[in-house]
C-alpha cells in the first residue's frame, strides 16, 4: 500500500464542491490557520483549502511538491484551480507547477521568498539556526519578528495568532525550511511551461526580502503575469488590516466570472496593478 501524504489539506469555510476549489500554501509556519483573515471574505467565491505541513516535517521540495500535485487532483475533480503561495509556499506553489503546469488555471504568489538564497545574511542565519541554544532561539525568533511583519498594521487577534503560528514549528523544521529557501533556485524550473494567470503580489515596504524586484523577476519568466503592489506592507501582508485579498482579485478580474459584479470595493488608497 502506498504511503498516506505527510501533508494534509483542510477546508477553513466548509467544503462548496461546486465552485472553483482555491488552494493556499502558507509560509514558514505552514500552519495554513493564518489564512482566516481572507478566507472569510473569499469563501463566497471559492471552496477553500489550506494546506498543513507539520511542524516536524523535513520533507524535500520535491516531495513537497509531489503532495501537492497528488492532494490538489484528489480534491479538484474537474474544478479550475487557483493556487495562492505566501513567501515560503509562493516557492512551493512555484515548485508545484513546475512539475505540473497545467494544474492551475491561475497562480497567486504573494510576497515570493524565491530571492532569499542571494542574501549572504540570510544564508548565515538559515545556517547557524539548528546550532543556536534553544532559549537564544526563542528568544531571537520574536526579536525577529518586526523585520518579518508590519505589527502596526495588524490587529492583536492577528498578532496573536502569529506569535501562535510561530510557536507549532519546531527549531530543526525551521533549520530546515530556511535550508531549502537557501537552495531554491528558479532557473532549473522552466517556468515558461507553466499555463496559469500570474497575479504577484509585492509588499514594498517588505523589511526582509526585497519582493516587488523579486515580482518583477517572476514577471519576466512566468507567462500572463499582472503585479500588485502594496506600498506600506510588510513581508507577512495577508495579516494586515488593510489588505483584502479578495479586492485585489476583483480589481485584476480573477475572481469567478460569475461573482465579479458583487465585491467589495478595494481598500482605499489601494494602488491598481503595475503595468508591465
Amino acid at each position: 500500500m502506498p504511503e498516506p501524504n505527510v501533508l494534509k489539506l483542510y477546508a477553513p469555510a466548509g467544503k462548496h464542491p461546486h465552485r472553483p476549489l482555491f488552494i493556499y500554501l502558507p509560509g514558514m509556519d505552514g500552519s495554513g490557520e493564518l489564512f482566516s483573515a481572507q478566507s472569510d471574505r473569499l469563501r463566497d467565491h471559492f471552496d477553500i483549502r489550506c494546506l498543513v505541513i507539520p511542524g516536524d516535517d523535513l520533507s524535500s521540495w520535491d516531495s513537497l511538491a509531489a503532495q501537492v500535485v497528488q492532494l490538489i487532483r484528489q480534491e479538484a475533480g474537474a474544478a479550475p484551480v487557483y493556487l495562492c503561495g505566501e513567501s515560503f509556499g509562493a516557492c512551493l506553489a512555484l515548485r508545484t507547477v513546475a512539475l505540473a503546469p497545467t494544474l492551475a488555471s491561475h497562480l497567486i504568489l504573494v510576497n515570493s521568498a524565491s530571492s532569499f538564497h542571494r542574501f549572504p545574511l540570510l544564508q548565515w542565519v538559515a545556517h547557524l539556526t539548528p546550532w543556536v541554544a534553544p532559549p537564544l532561539y526563542q528568544g531571537s525568533t520574536l526579536g525577529g519578528l518586526p523585520v518579518i511583519a508590519n505589527l502596526s498594521r495588524m490587529g492583536p487577534a492577528n498578532r496573536q495568532a502569529l506569535l501562535r503560528a510561530i510557536g507549532t514549528v519546531s527549531q530543526a523544521s525551521t533549520a530546515w525550511r530556511l535550508g531549502l529557501l537557501s537552495q531554491f533556485r528558479l532557473e532549473p524550473l522552466r517556468l515558461h511551461r507553466v499555463k496559469a494567470h500570474t497575479l504577484l503580489v509585492a509588499s514594498l515596504s517588505d523589511r526582509l526580502l526585497p519582493s516587488l524586484e523579486e515580482a518583477k523577476r517572476l514577471a519576466t519568466l512566468l507567462p500572463n503575469p499582472r503585479i500588485y503592489p502594496l506600498p506600506h506592507s510588510g513581508h507577512i501582508s495577508l495579516l494586515e488590516d488593510g489588505v483584502d485579498l479578495e479586492a485585489i482579485l476583483a480589481t485584476v478580474g480573477f475572481l469567478p466570472k460569475a461573482n465579479r459584479d458583487h465585491h467589495r470595493l478595494p481598500p482605499e488608497g489601494q494602488p491598481t496593478p503595475l503595468a508591465l
